[in-house]
């Protein structure tokens, strides 16, 4: 009986140490992320990033509103709910990734219920997974 257990006992050690090193030869082999394409767009002097968001109290109260409504949609995917919201002088700027258009115009259509249609620049981007 013990005989039984031991070989039962290194038989499992070594399929779980197979698997193990399978595990670790698939992850070797996928592609580095590479978001250089995405940090050249954004390094573009005249396009607004985050760090440009102003802190004017009534900029920051529309933002934290237009976040706010984002998170609180939970039709809405990950990435749709994460965009970039900048404000500048009232003027709302979207970017990021959306996994589809109908994502892309509902981030649009609440950013500019809390803004007005006419201070929203959609510059977000379908991305679909």
């Amino acid at each position: 009986m013990k005989n039984l257990t031991l070989k039962a006992t290194l038989t499992a050690l070594i399929v779980l140490g197979s698997v193990g090193a399978w595990a670790q030869d698939a992850s070797a082999t996928q592609a580095p992320a590479d978001n250089t394409k995405t940090n050249r767009r954004d390094h573009n002097s005249n396009a607004p990033t985050a760090d440009q968001q102003k802190n004017s109290q009534s900029d920051l109260e529309l933002a934290r509103q237009i976040r706010k409504a984002l998170v609180n949609d939970k039709s809405l995917s990950t990435n749709a709910r994460n965009v970039k919201v900048i404000v500048q002088s009232g003027t709302v700027t979207l970017k990021g990734p959306v996994n589809s258009t109908d994502e892309k115009q509902a981030v649009e259509a609440k950013a500019a219920e809390v803004a007005g249609a006419d201070k929203v620049v959609n510059q977000l981007q379908i991305t679909p997974k």
